[in-house]
């Protein structure tokens, strides 16, 4: 039975995140560290026998046409769709998608922000969407300062000073409920479009609609926690490095039993 995962990937290391500076609208490359970092992610994760299989990352639908023999004769006929890639608008999320070498054989949506990997085998026949759903969280006026100087901040404008982002959002920036609401909407189109019409169903009819997102530590740390249907004033309850991979999944075979998947089981054919 098909049960299909989304896999979520942190942008690799930037010198901001190394210094804990909060990096939303900012874009600032990776460090050479982060790309080598990232290109062994690449190698390690991704291939036919290896958690991120690109030739999984697509949707099967089925095309019902009449024969022109025979108008009551109805024949079916599956049919390719590409699924999506969702990155972030930010260029180290779009360069971490590259790093990644999926194997993508359309030209990206954006022009590439370095050299490139080798040319890879693998065959990836997966639509690669740039969305601002899935750009970084918005910190206003805390873009570029840490955690603590926020705080910091706060206790001299008289706010309070256990600032938690979770809970407080950021001044001049998006509060949680703004964050929920287009993390929701993304997740909401995934299901609907390329893991409903796949999950339960026999893997020799349809492929398993895998979905890859690239994003940020916040933004991805959100949508996981939309997944399994907590509120973000409950977090933080999951951590991602920069560059690292989570998983999430379904239980039962059951669209509406969204789940995580811990730790990076997968299954050689």
């Amino acid at each position: 039975m098909t049960t299909p995962r989304i896999f979520l990937v942190r942008h690799g290391e930037t010198e901001w995140s190394l210094s804990g500076k909060h990096t939303g609208n900012t874009d600032i490359p990776l460090t050479p560290n982060g790309e080598k970092r990232v290109r062994a992610t690449g190698k390690a994760l991704v291939g036919d026998d290896r958690l991120i299989v690109p030739k999984q990352l697509m949707h099967m639908r089925r095309s019902s046409h009449r024969s022109s023999q025979s108008r009551k004769s109805e024949q079916h006929q599956w049919l390719t769709d590409s699924a999506n890639s969702y990155v972030s608008p930010r260029k180290r999320a779009q360069r971490t998608f590259e790093l990644l070498n999926l194997g993508i054989k359309d030209p990206l949506p954006w022009k590439e922000h370095g050299e490139q990997p080798e040319a890879s085998d693998h065959n990836c026949q997966a639509r690669v969407e740039v969305t601002e759903d899935i750009r970084e969280w918005d910190y206003g006026v805390y873009e570029g300062i840490t955690s603590p100087e926020i705080r910091e901040r706060r206790e001299k404008e008289g706010l309070n000073h256990d600032w938690d982002i979770w809970r407080d959002g950021c001044e001049g920036g998006e509060s949680p409920k703004e964050v929920t609401e287009r993390v929701d909407r993304l997740i909401q189109e995934i299901k609907d479009k390329w893991q409903a019409p796949v999950i339960g169903k026999p893997k020799n009819e349809v492929s398993n609609g895998d979905v890859l997102i690239v994003a940020h530590g916040h933004i991805l740390r959100a949508f996981a926690m939309r997944w399994v249907k907590k509120t973000l004033p409950d977090g933080p309850a999951f951590l991602l490095e920069a560059g690292g991979v989570g998983t999430l999944s379904y239980e039962h075979h059951n669209i509406d039993e969204p789940a995580i998947l811990l730790g990076g089981a997968f299954i050689v054919s």
